[in-house]
């Protein structure tokens, strides 16, 4: 994949992350912590996190198509890096409560679910482009069509 390509794709993931995290943030937060009030500072955190996000991410670039193993394997490591990142980030705050085993199970599986609703709009956005050009491309035929051929 092309750089610029990579990095238009990145831009993508972090708004789609940082929506993500602000509605799994306030879902965790309204569930553990009601009484909880947030600054106007604390807006940005979802956006802050998404950005941590993105940097395990950086595994996946490769200038040449990755095999489906090789793609996975580079998900996975991925993954497990934003998890790490993310846990980290939980038990070093004081401002969440690590030691009830439920805030982090809720933290570690909001990760896992962000992953991959992430990849699947991700998947659909690749595929509505793949269509488009596939239609495209048709339309291109059909009018560079030689007279007396038959396709």
């Amino acid at each position: 994949m092309e750089l610029k390509r990579f990095i238009v794709n990145k831009l993508i993931l972090f708004f789609i992350l940082s929506t993500l995290i602000a509605a799994a943030v306030s879902l965790i937060g309204s569930a553990f912590d009601r009484d909880a009030s947030i600054r106007y500072i604390n807006l940005l955190t979802p956006m802050e996190y998404a950005a941590l996000c993105i940097l395990p991410t950086l595994v996946s670039y490769s200038k040449h198509e990755l095999s489906p193993k090789a793609l996975l394997l580079r998900k996975a490591l991925s993954l497990l890096l934003i998890e790490g990142i993310m846990l980290f980030i939980a038990f070093q705050s004081p401002a969440i409560d690590t030691k009830r085993p439920e805030v982090a199970l809720a933290i570690a599986g909001s990760v896992l679910v962000i992953f991959v609703l992430a990849h699947l709009f991700l998947w659909l956005k690749d595929s509505a482009e793949a269509k488009k050009m596939n239609r495209d491309l048709e339309k291109f035929q059909k009018q560079h069509e030689l007279p007396g051929t038959d396709s």
